[in-house]
């Protein structure tokens, strides 16, 4: 018996849809480090949020949530009205979810307390690169989950807040861009989800992602350059001398996110306006630190490992280098610190 050749919309409609995030965290949950349910759901709760903010993100330009409210964060950016809005989605799925105890904001002064009975401290920037979104260009959101220190049921303390980046049981990113992704490690590699919007899933795309050991991009704003310390100005002739592309998209989560993809190295130096860096440690580097190493590559501030850090403060600043280890290596040949 023949076989007519199947149409192209019939081999499209014919192909497996493959791996849904729900039961790609179902069937690894015995990865994770206390495994009891309370982190699957952590992670299910931040990618429901996350569809909600995709919604609005894409409906941006239609309704009236574009553009500046006024007002300064805590980290002295001036707040959209996405950053408020996004802010908004993730603290009420968390405080929904009841497995995070507190949530630390780039867009809050303090740490929220949400339940003491939680097990989880939530870092995260629920809107990274606002400042693009006038403008149509990828934005994301960033976070780090950590396990609390003090006993459940007690009121929250210090130890629960400021913990290194190295203590993070899970870390990852959502890409609002062309496709809109999640990626995210809980210490065993990194996978990548794509979202299916007419199916309101998130789908394994990207699975065991590796960044590349050497790459030929580099990602840093020149616009800076005559404040750059002497050593990163020497870095970059170097980069140029090489012939190496300059890629700088100016939202962190998509910067990082094709460097990690192709290979390449992201460079946010300490200035004279900002002599200690001008990245937030304990919602933006760490959880990209993590992904990275889980993907093979390296972040540092310039001397020291950025999972190493312990941090002093909520909105602490860090210079920030991460990439392909091959160049973190070769860049830090030239003391950038």
């Amino acid at each position: 018996m023949s076989h007519q050749p199947r149409s192209i919309e019939e081999s499209r409609i014919a192909q497996p849809i493959g791996t849904t995030l729900d039961r790609f965290i179902k069937n690894n949950q015995d990865q994770f480090a206390f495994a009891s349910g309370e982190l699957s759901q952590l992670l299910r709760d931040i990618a429901l949020a996350s569809k909600v903010v995709n919604r609005e993100v894409n409906k941006a330009g239609l309704i009236d949530i574009m553009g500046a409210i006024g007002s300064q964060n805590m980290a002295g950016d001036q707040q959209q009205k996405l950053d408020v809005l996004a802010n908004i989605r993730f603290t009420r799925a968390l405080m929904k979810g009841g497995e995070a105890c507190a949530i630390i904001s780039e867009e809050t002064e303090s740490f929220v307390d949400l339940n003491n009975n939680g097990k989880y401290v939530i870092a995260i920037d629920p809107l990274d690169g606002s400042g693009n979104i006038d403008v149509n260009v990828s934005i994301g959101t960033i976070f780090s989950i950590y396990r609390r220190k003090s006993p459940v049921g007690r009121p929250i303390q210090t130890i629960d807040i400021l913990q290194p980046g190295a203590d993070q049981v899970a870390a990852g990113y959502v890409l609002y861009g062309s496709s809109t992704m999640l990626v995210y490690t809980t210490g065993h590699g990194v996978n990548g989800f794509t979202y299916e919007p007419t199916l309101g899933e998130y789908f394994l795309s990207h699975p065991n992602l590796r960044m590349p050991t050497e790459g030929k991009i580099f990602s840093v704003n020149e616009g800076g350059y005559f404040s750059f310390p002497e050593a990163v100005k020497k870095y970059l002739a170097y980069c140029k001398e090489q012939q190496y592309t300059g890629r700088y998209i100016g939202s962190l989560v998509a910067d990082f996110h094709r460097n990690l993809l192709k290979g390449g190295i992201y460079i946010y130096p300490a200035t004279a306006a900002s002599p200690t860096g001008k990245l937030r440690l304990m919602y933006e580097c760490n959880a990209l630190a993590l992904v990275a190493e889980q993907a093979g590559g390296k972040a540092t501030n310039g001397t020291t490992r950025i999972l190493e850090i312990q941090p002093e403060n909520l909105h602490q600043r860090v210079a920030f280098y991460v990439g392909s280890p091959s160049m973190i290596d070769r860049a830090m040949q030239f003391n950038l610190g």
